[in-house]
């Protein structure tokens, strides 16, 4: 309502548009409401129900939480207005399943409007809507209420402090009348018509000693087994705080056909809390002496009525009294109906969906029918809202005070943040949370000891707290559970208003600690042993902190990115940089950065941009001398991928003359390269000195099964395999299986199947697209003879050229030829030969075309320039038999 009243006066024309309170859904929350209170309505009438048991569980109260600004009490008031009357309801929420009479009561804790959240307020609150619902008196409460009220309140009338202190409405003069019609039905009940306006002690002491001497009418009137004993009790706040269970009693004596429940709406639950809980705990009593009526509970934080730890500070602690509120439940968010009426009573209340978001701004301000904010203006809103209601109706009053201005709001007029939901967030949380708050909001996500190390803390105790907070999401699941309101955290970024903003100097120093703190949590877990998800993790939150920081220390960052290389996983490290420009890369964090995505991105990206970016990167001089050595071997990498051979071999070998941390993996290179350009002799003599840093079996089943001895390549690949297992290595045992399924596809077919089927399961989540695409190689050549051969390879050179992979178009047109050796299609066999020669001309993989030849038993035209580690005539033979075999195993097969 104020929000509309804001707008009304935002313009000197009411007509101009029409504003709407525009209540999104919330449909699940009702779900849940309607659920439990349909349960509650069927215990409370059933004989095991009794209002006088103060042992059994409660299960009476649900309870909503979340973040400021989240909407609960939006959803509180629509709730009472449902249960209110029809009419009220949101279509969206259905009609109610029960028949019996609800009274739904909605209490406001706040500050602002309970001064002193005074515990008075609240039963008064609640008599008084009774008062008017029922029209008659509550006898034992009432007594005992008039009792408490003349000694607390000598002198001053209740129907005068109702008027004062804002109680006053339509039923306000009926509960004094109520109140003096309770204290005659007790005197009459008693025959002692005298006491009716005498002293209430007078009349509470006659009432004691009648119900002490079992008088009849007297405990028909006023007969729970505890009123005696409440109504000789000091009559005190203490002792008003146990009356609701007479007023529970007399709610329990009522004819059926009068029977009524209440349903009572705490909000804003948060503002009875402090250090000593006494507020809360008269609350509380509230809940567990009524078990008869329901409660709905909204606030920032979870309920934490079940913790055992509150023993003593609240008089009912645990799960055994609270079942519902456990804190398991407190981190869920709505469940499906079938289990909101039995089990968690305490739900988070969640972000709107973009749907939502945008289906409450359109309703918000209507102008001839028509949403007044524009569509792309709802979606920038919608976007940087990330789901909060508050920061949409900030940026409703935004909209309307730059219309005031004259002024046609922009989409860029709502790419920010608003001090007020920063100052919602921050308004109950103590200094030391404030200096937590900010300080995790550098990273996006976290656990306490991350949060503890950030803030600079000795203690744990600070963040503990913190993560109770609702503005703090919990996923127990994720390596780091906790992370901040997308939102929230954002304003506190933005911050440029709070007086206790940090200064740029003060955001240095915090992510100068968040970086250190990663980096002891990743150096720490590895003398554990290797975690490729912490190593990731941490890698992309370093990289973060020191590149938008601009930290140049860059530490433990340059192991782990030698680590992050070390496994050819290639996880994205989901960096938020534009690749679709060159960087502008003006610090070593941003240079490394750059390299890193650039690396991992090269299974996505055309080689030829892998090697442009690697080449500006280089040429910018920010990177550290072994680090540089990273993108010199990587750019070589991409260079032989694009089949550019004599930048790949001077790269290489500028690496492996280097000395460095890459220089094995250079050899190797150098290794390949030599194989491809046909001198197997010189690539064997290399392995020996490559070891397993430099992959040694990898090159020697290459060498072995180029020359169709699959015996001694599967010997070399299994062995690469084990040895990439022994060191924890999945990206090279993935390499290495790809390459025994394609040593293997040419000789037999149904192990290749099996291997094959193992590659896909090592390949899944590797992001490894060149060995991807060569398993489909296998999985083509393993089918040799059979049909549907040609279509398969024809999408499979679309795949490799997309891929920016020429290379691997000659295996593609290998195993074509061996398909056509195998059926014996020498025309088709020639075309793919031809292939083959102009694929192969720069003398790189020309051996393939050699290979193509001997499968088919076709002399070379002219001398080989080929260097095998056998004859000739051996290559040819064994290449041949596998053709011999293949055709022999069709011919079995039908």
């Amino acid at each position: 309502m104020a929000d509309n009243l804001r707008a009304l006066f935002s313009s000197n024309d009411p007509s101009a548009f029409d504003v709407s309170e525009a209540f999104t859904d919330r449909n699940s929350q009702w779900v849940l409401v309607a659920a439990a209170l349909e349960e509650h309505l069927r215990r409370t009438t059933g004989p095991a129900f009794a209002v006088e048991d103060l042992e059994a569980p409660r299960t009476n109260v649900l309870v909503f939480h979340g973040v400021g600004g989240v909407g609960k009490s939006t959803l509180l008031r629509k709730i009472e207005a449902a249960l209110t009357a029809a009419e009220h309801r949101p279509e969206q929420w259905g009609a109610p399943t029960w028949t019996d009479r609800v009274l739904p009561i909605r209490i406001d804790l706040s500050r602002a409007a309970s001064t002193g959240s005074d515990f008075e307020r609240v039963i008064l609150t609640i008599r008084l809507a009774l008062a008017g619902a029922l029209g008659r008196p509550m006898p034992s409460f009432d007594v005992a209420l008039r009792n408490y009220w003349e000694h607390v309140h000598p002198g001053e009338p209740l129907d005068e402090y109702i008027r004062r202190s804002g109680l006053a409405g339509k039923f306000a003069e009926m509960l004094p009348q109520q109140l003096q019609a309770g204290v005659g039905e007790v005197a009459a009940a008693l025959a002692l018509p005298g006491l009716v306006g005498s002293a209430a002690g007078q009349l509470t002491s006659a009432l004691v000693n009648a119900l002490r001497e079992r008088h009849e009418r007297a405990q028909a009137l006023a007969g729970a087994t505890r009123t005696a004993a409440l109504l000789e009790a000091t009559p005190d706040l203490e002792a008003l705080s146990y009356y609701p269970h007479l007023l529970a009693w007399d709610l329990s004596q009522l004819p059926a056909k009068t029977r009524i429940v209440p349903v009572v709406l705490l909000d804003t639950f948060e503002d009875t809390a402090d250090r000593h809980r006494d507020f809360e705990r008269l609350l509380q009593r509230l809940v567990w002496l009524m078990p008869g009526t329901f409660f709905v509970i909204g606030g920032r934080s979870r309920l934490p009525w079940a913790d055992p730890a509150l023993h003593g500070q609240l008089d009912w602690t645990g799960p055994a009294a609270w079942p519902g509120l456990v804190s398991s439940s407190a981190s869920l968010t709505v469940p499906q109906p079938r289990t909101a009426g039995s089990g968690a009573r305490q739900f988070l209340i969640g972000d709107l969906s973009p749907e939502d978001c945008e289906t409450h701004l359109a309703r918000r301000l209507v102008q001839d029918g028509q949403p007044l904010i524009s569509a792309d203006i709802r979606a920038a809103i919608t976007a940087r809202s990330h789901g909060l209601p508050l920061h949409l109706d900030l940026a409703v009053s935004r909209f309307l005070e730059i219309r005031r201005s004259g002024r046609t709001p922009t989409p860029a007029d709502f790419d920010c943040t608003f001090p007020a939901l920063l100052a919602r967030a921050l308004s109950d949380l103590t200094p030391e949370e404030r200096h937590l708050l900010r300080s995790v909001a550098l990273l996006d996500a976290f656990d306490l000891n991350l949060a503890t190390r950030t803030a600079g803390l000795a203690q744990q105790a600070p963040a503990r707290r913190l993560t109770e907070r609702p503005l703090v999401n919990e996923n127990p699941y994720a390596l780091w559970p906790y992370h901040l309101h997308r939102a929230i955290r954002s304003a506190v970024r933005d911050d440029q208003h709070s007086d206790d903003r940090w200064t740029p100097a003060d955001w240095h120093q915090a992510a100068a600690r968040a970086l250190a703190a990663l980096g002891e949590q990743w150096t720490t877990a590895t003398t554990l042993g290797p975690s490729r998800l912490l190593l990731v993790a941490c890698l992309r939150q370093g990289l973060r902190l020191a590149r938008d920081h601009r930290l140049t220390d860059l530490g433990w960052l340059t192991a782990a990115a030698h680590a992050y290389t070390d496994d050819s996983v290639w996880e994205p490290l989901a960096l938020p940089t534009d690749t679709s420009t060159e960087p502008a890369s003006d610090t070593p964090a941003d240079a490394l950065a750059e390299l890193l995505t650039t690396i991992a991105r090269r299974q996505h990206e055309h080689r030829q941009r892998t090697a442009d970016r690697l080449t500006a990167v280089l040429d910018s001089g920010l990177l550290p001398t072994e680090l540089a050595e990273m993108g010199l071997y990587y750019r070589a990498k991409a260079y032989k991928d694009l089949s550019l051979n004599d930048a790949a071999r001077t790269g290489m070998q500028q690496v492996a003359d280097s000395g460095g941390r890459y220089a094995p993996r250079a050899l190797r290179g150098l290794a390949n390269l030599a194989r491809l350009a046909g001198d197997f002799p010189t690539a064997l003599a290399a392995v020996p000195a490559l070891g397993w840093k430099g992959r040694h079996h990898r090159v020697l089943g290459d060498i072995h099964w180029s020359q169709a001895d699959t015996a001694q390549a599967v010997t070399a690949f299994e062995a690469g395999r084990a040895e990439a297992e022994q060191h924890g290595a999945a990206g090279e045992r993935a390499m290495m299986q790809v390459r025994l399924a394609l040593a293997v596809s040419f000789a037999d077919p149904a192990r290749a199947d099996d291997e094959l089927a193992l590659a896909h399961q090592l390949l899944d989540g590797l992001d490894q697209r060149s060995n991807t695409l060569l398993a489909q190689v296998v999985a083509l050549i393993k089918d040799a003879g059979t049909s549907n051969v040609l279509d398969r390879a024809h999408n499979l050179h679309r795949d490799v050229e997309n891929a920016g992979l020429p290379f691997l178009h000659r295996f593609v047109e290998l195993a074509l030829a061996f398909h056509h050796a195998v059926r014996g299609e020498h025309r088709d066999l020639a075309a793919t030969i031809d292939r083959l020669r102009a694929l192969t001309a720069t003398g790189d993989f020309a051996y393939f075309t050699d290979i193509a030849h001997f499968m088919a038993a076709l002399p070379l035209p002219e001398p080989s320039a080929i260097r095998w580690t056998t004859s000739e005539d051996h290559v040819r033979s064994s290449w041949r038999g596998l053709v011999q075999a293949r055709q022999e195993h069709l011919r079995a097969g039908n």
